[in-house]
Order: structure tokens, then C-alpha cells, then sequence
């Protein structure tokens, strides 16, 4: 059976999924509109880099945020000179890392769906004089519900399921840092297989649920059919 110290884990990860998701929605929405609607000559770099996680080693990506984040990086010595500290080893660290990580899954859907609408709608907006804002909030946004659907769904997951960044950048500070994952790996450590059965049971279920969810959400929403 799960443990308090399981619990807390759970709880934990639940907390910096998110928020990690919530930032990722923020910071991916504009960055994928500029990446559908864009012709720059940057657009095949910029879209690399935020591809880049979904190839590069965990423990890669984790080694080079401990750095930049740690005291002698850019971001470190900027937030200590701040007054906050430095960010690895604590909660705001691992949500840093996570959205790193998992932004491909937050952005790339995302631009997909953008790029679906095409210019119709839009220049059918302007001609009712609508402005970008209220083109963007009240054509685009309807018309990429699937896409940030599954943007949300796919960011909050993959974040759940991360172990080697938050290993590298968070550690395994119990009720701190210690994230589901690495309570896994904890009890496959101590040999506690029945323990980790059970975490790692519910977390396979919880990928399936999400993953049936997703698919059964895009297969009956008619937005969706609309943007195939």
C-alpha cells in the first residue's frame, strides 16, 4: 500500500505539473502563433530549440539548467543578486526544468492547430474590422480548442512522467523535491518492489486514462474535424 512519504510525492507532483502546465500555456500560446504565422529565416532554428528536449538525454538538459540556474551561472547569480537565491534543489527549480522539458508538447500541438485555421478566417475577421486581439480571442482561440486540449493534457502528463531533469536539477529532497518518479526509483533501490508496483501501477494507469481521454475528446469535438 502507499505510504504517507507516497502520498506526499504524489501531491507534490501533481503541484509542479500544474503549475509547470499553466506556465507552459502562457509562454507556448504566442510562441506557437509565431511560429504558425511566421516567414522569418529564424523560424527552422527557433523551431529546433524547442524540439530540442524531445531528442537531447534528460540528464543532458538537466546538467545544463543545474548550471545555468546554479550560482556561478547566468540565471543563479541573477537571482541571487535578486534577493531569491538559487533555484535548483527547490520547488520553483523543478517547475523551471519541467517546463523546459515539456514544452515541445505544449508548443508543437499548439502550432499545428494554428496553422490549421489558414488565412480565411482571419481575413473574414477583418473584414468586420476586428482587431488582432479580438480576432485572436474570439476566432482563434475557438477554432484551437482541440489543439490546446491536448497541448494542456499532453504538458501536464509528460511532466508527471519526467524523472531525469527533476533527478538533476531538483535531487531528492523529501516533501521538497521528491517527485513521484524518483520515489519510484527509490523503492526499486530498497528493493521495496511491491511499493513501486503500486506507484508505478497508478501512473501507468493515469497515462492510459489521459491518453483514452485525449483521443475520445478529439474524436467527437467538431472543431477538430473541422481543423483535420
Amino acid at each position: 500500500m502507499l505510504s504517507s512519504a507516497d502520498f506526499a510525492t504524489l501531491w507534490l507532483t501533481f503541484e509542479v505539473a500544474s503549475l509547470a502546465t499553466l506556465i507552459m500555456l502562457m509562454l507556448g500560446t504566442p510562441l506557437a502563433w509565431w511560429l504558425a504565422r511566421t516567414r522569418s529565416r529564424f523560424k527552422g532554428i527557433c523551431n529546433a530549440l524547442v524540439a530540442l528536449p524531445l531528442v537531447l538525454p534528460p540528464t543532458v538538459l538537466g546538467f545544463y539548467l543545474l548550471v545555468m540556474l546554479g550560482p556561478k551561472g547566468p540565471v543563479g547569480q541573477m537571482t541571487s543578486e535578486l534577493g531569491w537565491g538559487t533555484l535548483p534543489f527547490t520547488f520553483p527549480g523543478l517547475v523551471v526544468a519541467s517546463v523546459f522539458y515539456s514544452l515541445p508538447f505544449v508548443v508543437q500541438p499548439l502550432q499545428t492547430s494554428f496553422a490549421a485555421i489558414g488565412r480565411q478566417p482571419l481575413e473574414a475577421a477583418a473584414t468586420l474590422r476586428a482587431g488582432p486581439l479580438d480576432t485572436f480571442f474570439n476566432v482563434v482561440l475557438p477554432l484551437a480548442k482541440p489543439g490546446f486540449m491536448t497541448a494542456a493534457i499532453l504538458g501536464f502528463a509528460h511532466t508527471v512522467g519526467e524523472f531525469g531533469v527533476v533527478l538533476m536539477v531538483g535531487g531528492n529532497i523529501p516533501d521538497r523535491t521528491r517527485v513521484v518518479s524518483v520515489q519510484i526509483y527509490n523503492h526499486v533501490e530498497a528493493l521495496e518492489y511491491e511499493q513501486a508496483h503500486w506507484l508505478a501501477g497508478g501512473l501507468l494507469l493515469f497515462s492510459f486514462t489521459v491518453l483514452l481521454v485525449l483521443y475520445s475528446a478529439l474524436k467527437t469535438h467538431p472543431v477538430a474535424h473541422q481543423l483535420k
